[in-house]
């Protein structure tokens, strides 16, 4: 019970990445963890992390074996599908004030109108401060809405393709309104008086300008804390399980375990949404240089150790997999899918159609992992995502592999993946956990 809330709190708190970062930090903080970049050496059994923009962060529990040995990783991405608001954002028509979005990730756009949304994210001013936003989560807040066409005057809409009938540029945030009878009474009355309001708003509450949308990263997300779902309670409603719901677990599962005689290391990175780009997704060098610093304050840097702590390291690709959906089988190869309540989901190879963008797995590598889990009891599952001509997707796995270490992808079957509202098992988070926790003593 205290791990399945302590969850449900880290996802109702953890929202964006930041927010992520944020939680991480602290939890590792309590757990004795310091920051890299504040200690002059490290040696075996310190616990240090490090973070990258406050976006990406790794952390490590220095084992009693030479890290050119390798590790045992345990990597997540803490991005989600969701809203950005744009750079010139803040527009008034017809008495409607919006705020212009451009979406992140893979959605179903239709599923993102007429619910209640929240706005998380940081405004970075000219003079080095930076404002932390939050607006739509309390009681008492705000929210905000994308309308939709009343089905009424609908009939050439739901003629249209599900991928267009919802414009990308249509899913525009409703943050205020003007009083229209007044203004049609009045001409006096200033043009965009609304949006000036809206102006004046945030001026006062953040103290932040319209030109200061430019600097600043706002992401609109589903307003709501996360909630027991059916009658017997054995599931989980809430946003952005896909992948906090791994990254979690495997925090989790690092923080409550002994020194080992290889490196743990957790690692969770941003951007993976959108093909893992920039300085904080996988594609970077940002595990690599972090690993660097690392072995330069253990016992001097040389690029032999490093390529050696990374060929010979083992990973677990912590990322989610489709959970077998009753309501559309036809989808799924039946006996290659997970299922809710099974158990921790390993992946052999994920990618798209001929297996476009997978790693795939050592078979020996497998079986390692295999026999760490049934030693420990761990129940586990092996799965694809779904039939071979349906699609398929990716995970950070590739990322990792390209340095020749063994990864394997292993996480949380989730039904209604990508949506708003995402559905996972207690059971499989608590599998999720003891799985990672037993791959952290692989020799």
């Amino acid at each position: 019970m205290e791990y399945i809330e302590a969850y449900k709190d880290f996802l109702k708190k953890g929202k964006t990445e930041r927010e992520c970062v944020v939680q991480f930090v602290k939890m590792a903080e309590d757990a004795g963890y310091k920051n890299l970049d504040e200690v002059e050496s490290v040696k075996s059994g310190d616990k240090v992390y490090i973070t990258k923009f406050g976006k990406a962060i790794s952390l490590f529990q220095i084992g009693t074996e030479p890290i050119e040995k390798g590790m045992n990783i345990l990597g997540a991405h803490i991005d989600s599908p969701r809203l950005d608001i744009k750079q010139n954002p803040l527009y008034e028509s017809d008495f409607i004030v919006y705020l212009n979005t451009h979406y992140y990730g893979g959605i179903k756009k239709y599923q993102w109108v007429t619910l209640p949304l929240a706005i998380h994210g940081v405004v970075c001013l000219k003079n080095g401060s930076t404002v932390n936003v939050c607006v739509g989560e309390k009681e008492d807040d705000p929210v905000f809405c994308i309308s939709d066409i009343l089905p009424h005057l609908a009939q050439k809409q739901m003629e249209e393709n599900a991928k267009e009938f919802i414009p990308g540029e249509n899913l525009d945030l409703i943050a205020g309104s003007s009083n229209c009878c007044e203004e049609k009474e009045d001409e006096s009355k200033e043009k965009d008086g609304a949006k000036k309001k809206i102006l004046e708003i945030l001026k006062s509450t953040y103290g932040f300008e319209e030109e200061d949308f430019v600097s600043a990263e706002l992401e609109v997300v589903p307003s709501g804390s996360p909630r027991d779902l059916g009658f017997d309670r054995t599931m989980i409603l809430a946003y952005g399980q896909d992948d906090r719901s791994c990254a979690f677990a495997s925090a989790w599962a690092m923080f409550n375990s002994e020194i080992q005689k290889r490196t743990s290391c957790c690692l969770f990175v941003d951007k993976e949404e959108i093909g893992s780009v920039g300085a904080t997704g996988m594609a970077s060098h940002f595990f690599e240089n972090c690993m660097s610093e690392l072995i330069a304050k253990m016992d001097g840097f040389t690029e032999l150790k490093l390529r050696r702590a990374m060929t010979n390291s083992m990973m677990l690709s912590s990322d989610v997999n489709s959970a077998f959906d009753p309501l559309n089988a036809n989808l799924y190869d039946k006996d290659n899918s997970s299922f809710l309540g099974g158990g921790l989901v390993l992946n052999k190879y994920t990618g798209s159609r001929g297996k476009s963008g997978a790693s795939d797995a050592n078979a020996e590598f497998v079986a390692k992992v295999r026999n760490v889990l049934d030693t420990n009891e761990v129940k586990y599952q092996m799965a694809e995502l779904g039939k071979v001509d349906q699609g398929g997707g990716g995970t950070i796995a590739y990322h990792a592999a390209k340095y020749g270490m063994n990864v394997l992808d292993a996480g949380v079957a989730v039904l209604s993946m990508h949506a708003p509202w995402e559905i996972t098992s207690r059971k499989d988070m608590e599998e999720a956990a003891a799985g990672y926790k037993a791959f952290l003593t692989l020799e």
